[in-house]
């Protein structure tokens, strides 16, 4: 425990302004590990708006404060640094989690203390179905786009189709996406290979893809695990189209595939990060040119995630509780993101379900 008391001193240091903070916030995820990159612009996109809000006054005039924890993407230590969060911190909710079995894992503590969890950045269907008390998700599910995916490989006269997923609840979970995907086009995978989920075994998996001659490749794993899959897979000299999920939707996640970047297909939960037709997208783009930034998927699943978080905070009123956070997500109806709206009641936390696909074009960029 008291390492994790010092890792939480540690996180608060970094932040100038916690001293004034009134609305503190807690998140666990991996900042360092194979899914560093894309929880880093996840995270930046949430600031984006808690810092834009906090510039004019807060909500209810208090600052949000997010207190942000490195888990190393093991499940262990999510639940730990959680539970840091909310029995040392007394965090008014739990945020942006990355990770399927990390946000399972802190599930008892939520359930235990009656903290929200807002946004996972997961799409498990453990978390939508049945309806967890305390999760509020902002995000399709994993199995629709790993549905689309298969079926988008279809529809575009693929026929051997090899799934590769991590060995854990996350990947399992991806897979029975796929399985109804492959069921609506009359199809049946050439190969299903599990993987592990941090250190796979290239050797014995791109064997089991190039002996079977599949032209695509539904990759459900980690950015770094993935980003490594392609390049063995490219090294064995296969031309197979690859296709991953919205998990790897950063441009971290471009950088690591490095040459191989062009072509892989990767889906996504949020519209066009440069389509003018959202309002929010313009304003999360000012936002981000601001800071000199440039706005990726992982950074807008960040900031409509905070949107709804500072929503609930204000909902919740001038004196909020844990208590008033969590009704206040579940009379969320309705609100409108900018050009999506966002819903919750007791009998639905999924929030949003829109799901869609994007290419990674040569210059590095997702292109729709």
């Amino acid at each position: 425990m008291k390492k994790h008391l010092l890792a939480a001193a540690a996180a608060l240091a970094l932040s100038p302004a916690w001293v004034a903070a009134q609305l503190l916030v807690g998140q666990t995820a991996g900042f360092s590990g194979t899914v560093a990159a894309g929880v880093k612009e996840t995270t930046d996109g949430a600031r984006l708006w808690i810092d834009s809000v906090n510039a004019k006054g807060g909500v209810n005039g208090q600052k949000v404060e997010l207190l942000s924890m490195d888990d190393k993407f093991d499940p262990k230590e999510a639940a730990a640094n959680a539970r840091v969060l909310i029995e040392d911190r007394k965090v008014l909710a739990l945020f942006l989690v990355r990770g399927t079995p990390h946000s399972e894992a802190i599930v008892p503590l939520l359930e235990q203390h009656g903290v929200a969890l807002v946004a996972p950045s997961t799409g498990a269907m453990s978390l939508h179905q049945p309806v967890r008390r305390h999760v509020f998700n902002v995000r399709a599910t994993y199995q629709r786009e790993a549905e689309k995916a298969v079926t988008h490989l279809a529809s575009i006269g693929m026929q051997r189709i090899a799934v590769v997923h991590a060995d854990d609840s996350f990947g399992a979970d991806g897979y029975e996406g796929a399985k109804k995907g492959f069921a609506r086009a009359n199809l049946q995978p050439v190969a299903v290979l599990k993987a592990d989920r941090t250190k796979p075994d290239y050797k014995a998996l791109i064997p089991g893809i190039t002996g079977q001659q599949a032209q695509a490749v539904v990759w459900i794993g980690s950015g770094t695990t993935v980003a490594e899959g392609v390049k063995a897979l490219r090294g064995a000299g296969s031309a197979a189209q690859v296709v991953t999920l919205s998990n790897n939707a950063s441009g971290g996640f471009v950088r690591s595939l490095g040459e191989h970047a062009r072509g892989v297909i990767v889906t996504q939960v949020f519209p066009y990060e440069r389509s003018y037709a959202y309002g929010f997208m313009k304003e999360a783009m000012a936002l981000a040119q601001a800071k000199n930034a440039e706005l990726s998927p992982a950074m807008v699943e960040g900031y409509v995630a905070a949107k709804v978080l500072v929503e609930a905070l204000r909902r919740a009123g001038p004196n909020p509780s844990r208590a008033k956070v969590l009704a206040a997500l579940d009379g969320l109806k309705g609100y409108d993101v900018g050009g999506l709206e966002v819903s919750f009641s007791p009998e639905d936390h999924t929030g949003l379900d829109f799901a869609d696909l994007s290419i990674i074009g040569s210059d590095g960029k997702f292109k729709r």
